[in-house]
């Protein structure tokens, strides 16, 4: 591959995984397979390993995934939560037991366990009390969810005995098993919501709600796969887990401890076959050392321990009969083509539908109607066509081809040369891009408006909300005419949406649903230009000039402001009070330029969050690994040994929170 290429090739597998990255860890809807997106990742590390010149501190190869979401408060971790190593290779778990025989160069035991298709958690517990429940997020801080883990009965509040350590974590995967998962789809069935696609999705969606009471309701467990803290009763991981069972926690029954790699092989034989069995999912096997001592002589990367590795399942695999097509529009406009199937049983669920992407995929698979195809789960998530029996197809089947008008409104579909996807043009006139605009502008992360669904589609069938400007004009009298509409629900969502009025500007900015204007790159529009005005009135050289804004999202906020109707329903949300304008406060720049990672307690997850914010307030970069390009590290209370281990080789200066508050000219943190 020639010097260009090999640039162009990391540049887009950069921009896939990061995309990837964010609709597997915020919003838990898997676009592709674990296996994929671990081909990728290999590729990716392989080719920056190739063309080192191609380097960038912030390729999603150096550093974990993240899951937070803003709406809980963030807490950082004692102790990095490092992702692991992926393998679908018996050749590279040999490799990985080379590699470890040649350091350690002593016996050695191996620890076994399953590998649980859930959601990562970190329990905190001091003098034998649950203190905090935080998730991975960024491996160096996440979201603290301890009102909603203190409902799984599995998770212990008080320890049992009295011989377990004054502080330590227990760490360990949230998931949802088979029976709770099935039983949560019915009745979401039953009210008209939609359902989760597998029990991983439900799992992160649970953990997340803001009523822990509902979360109570959802039968989810969890499993402790690891201790961590000083004065452990041992220096071996197995022995320190079955300790940890009689503290109360739930440890899996499937550990084994082997002495070479037959024992390993036989363990991730017998669970490829038995995982079906199981009550819940499971996409792998965990390969451990068990000696601590041992662990830290092999150390770890910044992304991952050299001491463990995951093997991972290679998917399952069924055949079914394809029944028809739908071919579905999104809120851009989007055509997605989904395949009814035959419903059949595959990873633990019954699965009627499958995605089929775009156009080129159909055409790809040479795909008719009444095929018998092959339907995979990789990793358990959204189920894809990977392959048609074409010995079993009849003579006069009739090959599945693509849409060329709109299924909602009829207009002709059109598609960019640069993208797989057709689009229908009618951004004003398609009903499910209208309701799918006001959907989102209703979320969570946007304006967060106790809207869902169901409730949306019957306000606009109803021709209360033609846009989102009309929820601002709905009245008390209008709503409770309407089916399904009580006092109490009325008045609920009337008080949610004046209560959005206050939302601040970067998330009103999401909110508007410009394309490819996602959560970050709102946050950096809100902050350079600071209220919708200077925004509207922004020349596309102006946007480019700004980091992180690059060709294709600059002329898509042109062309957004330029439409005299999205201009209307702007004005309409200034009349009716929506916040338009960014709160923060102006500072000198005196950071411009600079990036700093911050790192270690700070006394409580508040101060740490300030400190970040004012990073970025005095024209700062907040990094989360550290690299060459690191101007300084920041460090309180127990800084990360991995990250200021890497800071002193870089000759990067380590600096206190004073020495900070100095630079920016400032006397506290909360001045």
């Amino acid at each position: 591959m020639k010097q260009d290429e090999a640039e162009k090739r990391i540049k887009q597998l950069r921009k896939l995984i990061n995309e990837y990255d964010y609709y597997y860890y915020v919003i838990a809807q898997p676009k592709i397979s674990d296996y994929q997106y671990d081909m990728l990742m290999k590729e990716l590390i392989e080719l920056e390993r190739q063309y080192p010149q191609f380097s960038d501190p912030n390729s999603p190869s150096a550093r974990v995934g993240n899951d937070h979401d803003q709406s809980f408060e963030q807490a950082p971790h004692d102790y990095p939560m490092l992702s692991l190593n992926n393998t679908y290779s018996p050749e590279e778990l040999l490799e990985f037991d080379q590699r470890i025989r040649k350091t350690l160069s002593e016996p050695f035991e191996y620890v076994c366990e399953l590998k649980f298709d859930g959601v990562s958690i970190n329990l905190k517990y001091k003098n034998g009390k649950l203190i905090q429940a935080v998730t991975r997020g960024d491996g160096t801080k996440g979201d603290i969810v301890t009102d909603n883990v203190k409902t799984i009965r599995a998770v212990p509040l008080v320890l049992r005995g009295d011989d377990y350590p004054e502080q330590f974590e227990a760490r360990g995967e949230i998931i949802m098993p088979h029976n709770s998962f099935h039983r949560l789809n019915e009745q979401r069935k039953e009210q008209g919501l939609s359902e989760f696609a597998n029990p991983r999705n439900a799992a992160a969606g649970s953990l997340k709600l803001q009523n822990s009471a509902e979360v109570a309701k959802r039968g989810l467990d969890n499993f402790i796969y690891y201790i961590i803290g000083d004065k452990l009763p041992s220096d071996s991981h197995f022995e320190n887990l079955q300790k940890a069972r009689q503290w109360g926690f739930r440890i899996s029954k499937h550990i084994k401890k082997v002495n070479d790699l037959r024992g390993v092989f036989d363990f991730i034989e017998y669970w490829e076959r038995e995982r079906k069995n199981l009550p819940f999912d499971i996409d792998g096997a965990v390969i451990k050392i068990d000696s601590i001592r041992q662990r830290k002589i092999l150390g770890e990367t910044a992304k991952a321990p050299r001491w463990a590795i995951a093997y991972k399942f290679k998917a399952e695999r069924v055949s079914t009969r394809l029944l028809s097509v739908d071919f579905q529009v999104g809120r851009t406009g989007v055509i997605t083509p989904v395949a009814n199937l035959e419903p059949v049983h595959l990873a633990g669920t019954i699965v009627k539908r499958a995605s089929l992407h775009n156009a080129d995929i159909i055409k790809d698979l040479d795909l008719h109607y009444n095929d018998y195809v092959y339907v995979e789960k990789g990793g358990e998530i959204i189920p894809k066509i990977v392959g048609v029996d074409k010995s079993k197809r009849k003579p006069d089947a009739r090959p599945v081809e693509f849409i060329t008008h709109c299924p909602a409104c009829g207009t002709l579909l059109v598609r960019d040369p640069d993208e797989a996807a057709h689009y229908c043009p009618n951004t004003w006139g398609c009903p499910p891009q209208i309701i799918g605009r006001i959907e989102h502008f209703v979320s969570r992360k946007a304006m967060d408006i106790l809207m869902g669904e169901a409730t949306i589609k019957q306000l606009y069938d109803a021709g209360l909300v033609k846009n989102v400007a009309d929820l601002y004009d709905l009245r008390y009298q209008d709503l409770i005419k309407l089916e399904r509409f009580a006092d109490k629900s009325v008045k609920n969502l009337l008080e949610s949406i004046e209560k959005s009025k206050q939302v601040p500007f970067q998330r009103v900015i999401f909110a508007l649903g410009i394309r490819y204007v996602g959560e970050t790159v709102a946050r950096v529009l809100a902050r350079h230009f600071k209220d919708i005005d200077h925004l509207r009135q922004a020349s596309y050289d102006q946007l480019v000039a700004i980091d992180e804004i690059g060709d294709k999202i600059a002329q898509s906020i042109v062309e957004f402001f330029a439409d005299e109707r999205n201009m209307e329903i702007i004005e309409r949300l200034k009349k009716a009070g929506v916040n338009m304008k960014a709160t923060e406060e102006t500072a000198p720049q005196v950071l411009q330029g600079m990036s700093l990672v911050v790192t270690g307690n700070f006394g409580t997850p508040e101060r740490r969050k300030k400190i970040e914010q004012l990073i970025e307030l005095y024209g700062g970069k907040k990094a989360s690994s550290v690299s060459s390009k690191i101007n300084y590290i920041i460090a309180g209370e127990k800084p990360g040994t991995s990250k200021m281990q890497k800071a002193k080789q870089l000759g990067i200066p380590i600096i206190s929170v004073q020495d900070f508050l100095k630079m920016i000219g400032r006397t506290s943190i909360d001045e």
